[in-house]
């Protein structure tokens, strides 16, 4: 008989992988090695389930799931949208809510109205150059920042920003709201398309007992 080989999960470091740990041990998924925080470990393994999981940074989740290294990611629809990588997106997770939003001083309203030629600074220049130059047909001059981007408008170098916003206090507190809703975000499950094709059985119940548990939670 073939030995089973081992699940990869690659998860977003932080909140999302302790959110979506809680929800794997809800549906009987569990990983003790994790679980310890003075842990140096990489990849943490439960060989009883045959799972391997590891974190890694947003931005990248995507690329291990796309290139195999992990057959199931965890990340949010943001850097789904930004990366653009060729994966199966299988599940709304329905944590990690916010919105990614057109935000900058009151006055910048009308230049949005106008169609004017902008400058818009943000760390998704890929979800910025679609939402402008495919939805509102309007050309715009993209700046990409790694920073604080509310950083933009205040100190003149864009006229709007292109950021994720949960509450908007932090643009309140710098004068700045939001002018337009690009989309609505929150926590995917994502999974590698030829492990979808080999794994079918056993990625499938995963996606199966996760929905079935979350359509519980939202009851």
């Amino acid at each position: 008989m073939e030995e089973k080989r081992y699940l990869t999960f690659a998860l977003t470091k932080g909140r999302l992988a302790n959110k979506t740990l809680e929800l794997l041990e809800q549906i009987g998924i569990t990983c003790e090695e994790m679980k310890d925080k003075n842990s140096r470990k990489l990849i943490f393994v439960n060989e009883e389930l045959k799972l391997k999981f590891f974190l890694a940074k947003g931005p990248d989740v995507p690329t291990y799931v796309e290139y195999g290294v992990a057959d199931i990611g965890v990340t949010g629809k943001d850097e789904l949208l930004e990366e653009n990588r060729r994966v199966y997106e299988v599940l709304d997770l329905g944590f990690g809510k916010c919105r990614m939003c057109v935000c900058g001083p009151a006055k910048a309203k009308e230049l949005l109205k106008h169609h004017e030629m902008i400058r818009v600074a943000s760390k998704y220049p890929v979800i910025a150059k679609d939402y402008f130059y495919n939805k509102k047909h309007q050309t715009v001059d993209i700046i990409k920042l790694n920073g604080s981007v509310e950083l933009g408008p205040i100190v003149g170098l864009a006229d709007v920003i292109v950021d994720i916003v949960e509450t908007g206090s932090t643009l309140r507190e710098n004068g700045l709201e939001v002018l337009e809703e690009i989309c609505p975000l929150s926590a995917r499950m994502i999974v590698n398309q030829v492990s979808m094709q080999m794994e079918t059985d056993r990625i499938k119940e995963i996606i199966l007992k996760l929905r079935r548990q979350l359509d519980g939670d939202a009851k």
